[in-house]
């Protein structure tokens, strides 16, 4: 081996060894949007949740249903995150998948004259595929990043006494990750890139309670729990000329946060009801982790690299009014703001996170046997520009690249949901 290839090697073992995790945004990687008559009223439904998907907003709701009730939707989404460097460069940067549509299912069961009911639900509460282009001047922090995750919803409420119910189940979830990053700031001409791909299973619970204390006052609480899921499969690195394609097995432990939800509906007549949620999500549960490969990769790569994140818990604020009408029809508004989560010494283009402003309306029919809901939702994020962040990883600190730009956000959604009750 020549010198120059040692030199070449010793400085990959240093790029390699301090690789970070590539993450989706705070705000982009909660999926809190899984019924579109929620949807419409700016998510705040935890102490009204009177349909099937209350197995997910507070499964205590499905204790004011009757019989057979079954619930399914899809929420598309139009993102477009965008990234302009520090001065003097004036490019914008869009990300390369704006598009994505999420489904989700409910069904809930009151036997007659029981004072126990069940639900299940199949839904996906996270979610996110972000890939910036090779020029953006951080490649060497982040490239892509997505996230497949499912939660099987299986709930059992109770009626404790007129106007009060509480409620729990049990949620098992699969994650897929896949994350990238760049070891050199170009791709071209020799191929270089660091890629963690890996599946895995967890557990975790919710719970739930709802109360009337007065005809025109209801209180809604909800908790599901954090989940712990380990990663298995496999990394990817090339570094030409000095590495060749490599793949080892890996694993990686994340810990999806718990959150918490209370709202209070207000019902001046039974036309109008108004609702206040907040709503809480632990992300400081995304601390640091580590991936751990087996066997060992090639000298110089180190088998461990240690993911930092460091993220912060924050809170959504929702508002939601709907006004029903004699003939089966209603109509509702509503507004979230929602908290960044991901500090400015620790951000990551993946990320992209700021403080957020949705505007939602929607209508809908409830008949005999079937209803509907559609809600249009729109998103804007006030411009934030990031300063100082430290970069996220070595390969990131060698080449002198950061996170540091101005981020702005847009975002455009439709939800449809339709429910048959028997």
């Amino acid at each position: 081996m020549t010198a120059n290839r040692r030199n070449q090697s010793a400085v990959l073992a240093v790029l390699v060894s301090g690789v970070a995790a590539l993450s989706v945004s705070a705000n982009g990687f909660r999926l809190a949007d899984q019924d579109a008559f929620a949807a419409a009223r700016g998510e705040a439904f935890v102490a009204t949740a009177d349909n099937a998907s209350a197995i997910y907003y507070n499964p205590a709701g499905i204790t004011q249903l009757e019989g057979l009730n079954f619930r399914s939707g899809l929420y598309g989404i139009y993102l477009d995150p965008t990234f302009t460097p520090p001065p003097p460069a004036n490019t914008t940067f869009h990300i390369e998948h704006q598009w994505a549509a999420v489904p989700q299912v409910f069904a809930a069961y009151t036997p007659k004259d029981w004072p126990l009911s069940f639900g299940l639900g199949l839904y996906s509460p996270y979610g996110g595929n972000v890939t910036w282009p090779d020029d953006t001047r951080f490649r060497t922090v982040a490239t892509s990043g997505s996230l497949t995750y499912g939660t099987i919803n299986p709930v059992v409420a109770l009626t404790l006494t007129p106007g009060l119910s509480i409620a729990g189940g049990l949620m098992v979830n699969y994650a897929n990750l896949d994350l990238e990053q760049g070891l050199r700031t170009n791709s071209f001409p020799l191929i270089n890139f660091f890629r963690l791909k890996g599946e895995g299973w967890s557990a975790g619970y919710n719970v739930g309670l709802l109360w009337q204390p007065h005809q025109m006052v209801s209180l809604g609480a909800t908790f599901r729990s954090q989940a712990k899921v380990r990663l298995e499969g496999h990394t990817g690195i090339e570094q030409q000329p000095v590495i060749k394609d490599t793949q080892r097995s890996a694993v990686v432990d994340f810990e999806f946060p718990a959150t918490a939800v209370l709202g209070i509906s207000y019902r001046p007549t039974p036309k109008w009801n108004l609702e206040f949620d907040v709503d809480y999500t632990d992300w400081s549960s995304f601390g640091t982790t580590t991936i751990r490969q087996t066997p060992a990769p090639p000298f110089p790569v180190q088998p461990n690299i240690l993911l930092s994140l460091d993220w912060q818990a924050s809170f959504m604020y929702e508002f939601g009014v709907t006004r029903y009408f004699d003939n089966g029809w209603h109509v509702s508004a509503g507004y979230v703001f929602n908290e960044n989560s991901v500090p400015d010494a620790y951000y990551t283009p993946l990320a992209a996170d700021l403080d957020r402003h949705f505007f939602s309306v929607g209508a809908g029919f409830k008949g005999k046997r079937f209803d509907f809901d559609v809600a249009y939702q729109f998103g804007d994020g006030p411009a934030r520009t990031v300063t100082g962040s430290s970069p996220s990883s070595i390969p990131a600190r060698f080449s002198g690249q950061r996170a540091d730009g101005t981020y702005d956000f847009i975002s455009h959604a439709i939800m449809v949901t339709v429910g048959m009750h028997f």
